[in-house]
């Protein structure tokens, strides 16, 4: 990837919005979506799955059945994915474009142990569905009561909570207070970006699962440092600035699976050279592209005002998009690295070439690694 100075966008993007709907098996998703649907303030969405017979969608609400479409009395529609992804989408925005059918957004509801990965970058890599779509967020379902198990028997479901931008998780009920602590602490350890809901308990309308993904023009300052920053408002990110002494806290357990994966994020109180910053990336992304799960970040570059934020799964990235509604003195770049089978100190070398690159060299806040 070669970064070029952002250029200005059009604050309202015109691209359909799409929500990856993800999680373990038996955890729930069908029952929110089937809370989505009934719920008219989200407009019509499309929501694509793998076969009805999956979705166990509620019959009531549905209104005619036209091939490989379900409408339903709301307003939304159901398509089925039984051939390509971007056949299925191609499709459906076919017929929108038609006038056939009507709808604001997509939904893509996973099976149980997909691995997210290729989805996302089928929308990026997919040169119609780029012009046409955009990825509005990434919502995975976590189960209190068989996650734990799940995620030691199957890396798949590690890698559905190490892209998410929302962590929902469910069952919450059916377990001891410490138990949801402790699959709670699992889930941040593996996602320290992800805000965590708890269904039941914490108020979750269908809003809450739209405009998660800051590769957008027009996301609000808050919400894209949110998006970059570690959730944990426990410990101040910036008490350790080496990134290199012991944390205060004891470690959590960590199963195999687990421990594949190293979540670090970096902070630079300095613009950046926009070379250093296309030097680092590439080399990253070169040398270990595959294990990379997730990179994220707003960047500053020298003598460009506005930030932007870029995005990217494994090798494959959005284009960078700036950010012209940025205010305030805060100019500190924000980077976010999930990946597997990379240890911690390979990723802070690697993070060493860009504060080596800065002109005053001040030093970085590193927070994260195996957390």
């Amino acid at each position: 990837m070669s970064t070029v100075a952002p250029t200005p966008q059009r604050l309202s993007d015109p691209r359909i919005p799409v929500t990856l709907l993800t999680g373990f098996l038996g955890v729930g998703k069908t029952t929110l979506l089937n809370e989505i649907l009934e719920d008219a303030t989200s407009g019509r969405i499309a929501v694509l799955v793998n076969e009805f017979g999956e979705a166990g969608l509620d019959h009531d609400l549905i209104e005619t059945i036209d091939g490989d479409v379900t409408l339903m009395q709301s307003g939304c529609l159901c398509c089925s994915i039984r051939g390509d992804l971007s056949e299925t989408i191609g499709g459906l925005l076919a017929r929108r474009h038609s006038g056939d059918l009507s709808f604001d957004r997509i939904v893509i509801e996973t099976t149980g142990l997909a691995d997210p990965g290729p989805i996302v970058q089928t929308l990026l890599v997919d040169r119609m569905l780029a012009r046409n779509v955009r990825l509005d967020g990434v919502v995975t379902l976590a189960d209190a009561a068989n996650g734990p198990g799940t995620l030691d028997a199957q890396f798949e479901a590690v890698a559905q909570v190490a892209l998410a931008d929302l962590i929902v998780l469910t069952k919450t009920d059916l377990v001891t207070p410490d138990a949801a602590s402790a699959i709670d602490a699992r889930l941040k350890g593996l996602n320290a970006t992800a805000q965590i809901l708890h269904k039941g308990a914490d108020d979750i309308k269908p809003g809450t699962l739209w405009g998660l993904n800051s590769i957008r023009a027009d996301a609000p300052q808050d919400v894209a440092v949110a998006w970059t920053s570690p959730r944990d408002t426990s410990r101040d990110p910036l008490a350790n600035l080496s990134g290199l002494a012991p944390a205060k806290t004891a470690p959590l357990a960590q199963t195999p699976h687990d421990a594949r994966i190293a979540s670090v994020s970096l902070i630079l109180d300095e613009p950046l050279e926009d070379a250093v910053f296309d030097r680092w990336l590439n080399t990253l992304i070169g040398l270990r592209g595959p294990d990379i799960l997730r990179v994220k970040g707003i960047v500053f570059l020298k003598g460009i005002e506005a930030p932007f934020v870029f995005h990217g799964v494994q090798h494959i990235f959005d284009a960078p998009i700036a950010l012209p509604n940025w205010s305030g003195d805060d100019r500190r770049t924000r980077i976010v690295v999930i990946a597997r089978d990379l240890s911690k100190p390979e990723l802070q070398r690697s993070f060493d070439m860009l504060r080596a690159g800065q002109s005053k060299a001040p030093d970085g806040a590193i927070a994260g690694g195996y957390l």
